[in-house]
């Protein structure tokens, strides 16, 4: 995923740790009220600390997007995000030509020009992350001294990221 300079210094901590994921999981309500999730691919976060995504305009997404959650997983890295917020759907044909990746051409196969492609446009408004930046078995390891302890020990830092 791109990066953009950030214009606030939350958002540029929120993208120093996501810009090394290539999937999340968008999870929204569905027209029963269920929770879905699926897996997408994040394209850029622009300065605003918005993340772009391509989204087929006729998926049921595309009419959920009040209430939105996005959740990258890295447990090779230790490091797990959650987002909150909301999004909308953007058909503007520049911008679909500017973030265009050939990498999405099987979905899409007339490239930007594909008739259900869309941009889903995710405005982010709290974060939450556990960042564990030991090896798995120093991981582990603060794990079982927690079982034993009762308490958490060497699990990492949790913060969360407000009023983005």
């Amino acid at each position: 995923m791109n990066i953009q300079p950030q214009n606030s210094k939350e958002y540029d901590r929120l993208g120093n740790l996501i810009e090394d994921f290539s999937i999340a999981m968008l999870t929204f309500r569905d027209s029963s009220g269920a929770l879905i999730s699926q897996p997408m691919g994040p394209i850029e976060m622009d300065a605003d600390g918005v993340i772009w995504f391509f989204t087929d305009t006729t998926s049921e997404k595309v009419k959920h997007l009040d209430e939105l959650n996005l959740t990258f997983c890295g447990e090779h890295e230790g490091r797990y995000v959650s987002i909150s917020g909301n999004g909308q759907l953007d058909l503007n044909e520049n911008n679909k030509k500017e973030l265009w990746s050939p990498f999405v051409k099987p979905w899409f196969p007339d490239g930007p020009e594909s008739p259900t492609l869309g941009l889903l446009k995710f405005i982010p408004h709290t974060a939450e992350y556990w960042d564990t930046p030991h090896s798995k078995v120093v991981r582990l390891f603060a794990v079982a001294s927690s079982i034993v302890a009762g308490r958490p020990i060497g699990l990492g830092n949790h913060q969360r990221i407000n009023n983005l």
